[in-house]
């Protein structure tokens, strides 16, 4: 059985792919940034007078990032313990590896997924972080 999740609660997808798929008891999360349903803003995005990114707010970023995981995992019916793998994406990990780890504890700390964090030279948008997961789902 596979089903397509759209949550309405977190940012609308950058393109034509939903923000999961569960096929069985498996979840599997497309790349989720910080950006909010229905605005064009991004958290914690500082620009000048032409519109140009000139400075980031990493832990807002991420805490929106995480918001937007748990409205997906809501949609279909999972929660942060059945997360059982992330792949993090930083624009700069040198920078923000630290602030990303004490976030991530907050979040996920205590689910003791398996995780993978690569440095990316940008995102599909000026966003400083992406977040990939994979549940599994048991049914309740």
């Amino acid at each position: 059985m596979r089903r397509v999740i759209l949550s309405q609660d977190a940012a609308a997808p950058v393109g034509p792919y939903p923000h999961a798929v569960r096929v069985g008891n498996w979840l599997f999360l497309s790349g989720i940034g910080p950006r909010q349903r229905g605005s064009a803003e991004i958290p914690g995005v500082i620009r000048d007078a032409d519109g140009r990114v000139v400075e980031y707010d990493f832990e807002a970023q991420c805490h929106a990032v995480f918001r937007n995981i748990g409205h997906i995992l809501r949609a279909a019916g999972a929660r942060w313990e059945d997360i059982v793998d992330v792949t993090a994406f930083l624009v700069d990990i040198e920078r923000d590896f630290a602030a990303f780890n004490r976030v991530y504890a907050r979040y996920l700390g205590h689910v003791q997924a398996c995780r993978t964090t690569v440095e990316v030279r940008r995102l599909p948008t000026p966003i400083a972080i992406e977040l990939k997961c994979i549940a599994y789902v048991e049914d309740r």
